[in-house]
Parts: structure tokens; C-alpha cells; sequence
């Protein structure tokens, strides 16, 4: 076997790796991994038995940070071109989560020395992204999704809060008036505040104290649950596939660092609803959807989730999970995080939190 069959990687001056995986390399690396082989300094994390796995390799073609190749219609490798030597969340969320059926079966991780550079699951056939699917029903006005991915998210945190070989200990309990999450969320604000310019950053600035009110909560809570979480739940995390929903990509949020990685459940479903309105925003964008009808979609929608989310995690017997009054302020903080997001990474998506924020400060 010889190391040119796998990925190039290489270190800057700086310490910056990056990652070249040309055509025909995914599909010798699945065919290498399937005989549990790896030419240091690659190392492998097996998860689970790769199936068979046919000739062939073409890539996934949308827009995205990482670059995701087939392997024989059946696997799917998503290498990371701009490798992180740093703890990555994903490797141990997909060992705990093997058993859960509604997330593409996490085959293995691969490393470079200490780095992650890529992540092996099933390929899940006829999928599409919530930023194509969600919109299409906020452009038709159809709400039925809304359960569905409600309990989604429920059947994901109930896993997280099962005991695994990984997390013999998954539930945890916060300390009591603290006030970290407070400060974490008004760093998010001050720094939208900050990354905001134009017109958007004037009306944003008129309304910091009204954004400020909104965290309160969060500077004197009692002790509650926490878990292991999504980290980055939004509905293009949620695939419609050819056998229902599944939850995918678990690399956590790109705007936070250092945050501890047990966190509330009502992080993860404050992201995914504000999501929703960010799909209704697309939709008005792009396609020209009714502002109005819109709006009220998105407020149907929401309110259709959190109902199944919350029927799920009681019927499960484990309603207290999630602690309701950090949704809100948690979704104010998520919408400065978008704003964070777009300043840094993506300035065409502001439209979208801008969007969302003016209609809740109307």
C-alpha cells in the first residue's frame, strides 16, 4: 500500500494543515479501510463494520465548508481540508450515537497524527438539506414537517442521554447562578454589535438594550440538566432522504470555541427553530414567498416543533430534560450568532438574521 493512494497532507510555517484529496483517492482509502489499513502517519477510529462497498466515487456538489465524496453509492467520506490538531467534537458523539437509527451510520474516523481529516457514514440516497427542503414548504405553506423533525431532535437528546461505553455518565447538572451563559451570550452580542455596519448595525445598536433584556434569564438559573448536544442543530443539518429525516454533521457550532461541550437541550432546539424563520427568510428572498403568509408559517411551524419535541421527551418519561425558560434567551443569542457568522464567513447570509430579529423588535 502506498501512502500517495491516500490524501496529501501538509503543515505551514504557521502550524496550518491542509488537506488535497484528488480524484480516485476516496474510493482507495474506503477499499484500504475495509481491509483496516492506513499508512502512517493516518490512523483509523473503526465505529462500526464498513459494508460492501461498490467501484466508483463522485463528489457532493453543494456549496459547503467540507468536501464530501460518494464511495460506490454506499459510503460517504467528508474530508476536512483545513485539518485541526484540536479535540473535534464528532468522532465521539458518532461512537456514542452507533445505535441510534436516525443519523447516517458513522462507519470511522481518520486521522493525520493528532488531526481529523475526515469522517466515514452511510450514504443516505435521494437526500436533500433542510436550506432546499425547508424552504420549498415555507414557500408552500405545509407545517407537517415541524413534528416530525420536533421528535427528531427528542429521539436525539434522549440518545445523548443514554449511557454509552463513551459516556457512562451522560446527564450532568449545572451550577446554580452562575451566570456563564449570560456572559457567553452577551460576548455573542457585543461582537454583532461590534461586526454589524450600515443601516442593519444602526437599527441593531437602537435595540441592544431590548437584545440584553432578553438574557436576563440566563444570569440567575437554578441547576439543570445538561448533555451532550448537536452543537450546530439547524434545519440544513436535517436530511429528507428516501427513508424519512435523519440528523447528520456533528462538528458543532463554527462562531463558539472552548464552550463545554455539555450543554442544555434547549440549545440545540432554540438553533433548530430559528432555523425554521431562516428558512421562512430564504423563501421570501429567493422565491419570492409572501412576507405575511410567510411570517405566519414560521410562527406555525415553530410552535408545531417544540409541541412534539416536548410530547416526545415526555412520553420518554424524560420531560425534564429540557428546561423551557432558556429557549428564548438562547435564541437571541443564536441570532447573534448568525450575525457573527455572516460577518466573518458568509456576509449574503446577514439578510437572514436581520430578517428574523426585525420581525420579532417590529
Amino acid at each position: 500500500m502506498e501512502g500517495s493512494r491516500w490524501p496529501r497532507v501538509t503543515e505551514g510555517p504557521d502550524g496550518v494543515l491542509a488537506l488535497e484529496a484528488g480524484d480516485g483517492v476516496t474510493e482507495r482509502v474506503v477499499r484500504d479501510l475495509a481491509r483496516g489499513a492506513a499508512p502512517p502517519p493516518f490512523s483509523v477510529r473503526a465505529l462500526l463494520p464498513l459494508p460492501p462497498v461498490p467501484p466508483g466515487e463522485r463528489p457532493i456538489t453543494v456549496d459547503q465548508t467540507n468536501h464530501s465524496v460518494i464511495a460506490g453509492e454506499t459510503v460517504v467520506v467528508k474530508w476536512f481540508p483545513r485539518p485541526s490538531r484540536a479535540p473535534h467534537p464528532a468522532p465521539a458523539l458518532l461512537a456514542h450515537l452507533t445505535g441510534f437509527a436516525r443519523t447516517a451510520t458513522p462507519y470511522a474516523a481518520v486521522y493525520w497524527e493528532d488531526a481529523l481529516v475526515a469522517l466515514v457514514t452511510a450514504y443516505l440516497p435521494e437526500a436533500r438539506d433542510g436550506w432546499e427542503w425547508c424552504v420549498d414548504e415555507a414557500e408552500a405553506g405545509g407545517t407537517d414537517f415541524a413534528a416530525e423533525i420536533g421528535s427528531l431532535a427528542a429521539e436525539l437528546h434522549l440518545a445523548m442521554a443514554a449511557p454509552s461505553a463513551v459516556f457512562p455518565d451522560p446527564v450532568r447538572l449545572s451550577p446554580s447562578g452562575t451566570g456563564v451563559w449570560r456572559e457567553r451570550a452577551e460576548e455573542a452580542l457585543r461582537e454583532a454589535l461590534t461586526l454589524t455596519d450600515g443601516e442593519d448595525g444602526a437599527w441593531l445598536a437602537e435595540r441592544a438594550e431590548a437584545l440584553r433584556r432578553e438574557l436576563e434569564p440566563l444570569a440567575s438559573l437554578a441547576a439543570t440538566p445538561l448533555i451532550r448536544i448537536h452543537g450546530d442543530l439547524h434545519v440544513g443539518q436535517i436530511l429528507r432522504w428516501r427513508d424519512g429525516y435523519a440528523v447528520v454533521d456533528f462538528d458543532g457550532n463554527p462562531t463558539v470555541a472552548g464552550a463545554d461541550p455539555y450543554q442544555p437541550a434547549a440549545r440545540d432546539l432554540a438553533q433548530l427553530t430559528t432555523s425554521v424563520d431562516h428558512a421562512g427568510q430564504v423563501a421570501v428572498r429567493r422565491r419570492s414567498a409572501d412576507p405575511a403568509a410567510t411570517a405566519a408559517w414560521a410562527v406555525s411551524s415553530r410552535r408545531r416543533l417544540r409541541t412534539a419535541y416536548t410530547r416526545t421527551l415526555t412520553e420518554a418519561g424524560r420531560s425534564g430534560l429540557l428546561d423551557a425558560s432558556l429557549l428564548r434567551p438562547f435564541e437571541v443569542e443564536q441570532e447573534c450568532r448568525e450575525l457573527i457568522y455572516a460577518a466573518r464567513h458568509l456576509p449574503r447570509w446577514r439578510y437572514a438574521p436581520m430578517g428574523v430579529l426585525r420581525s420579532w423588535f417590529a
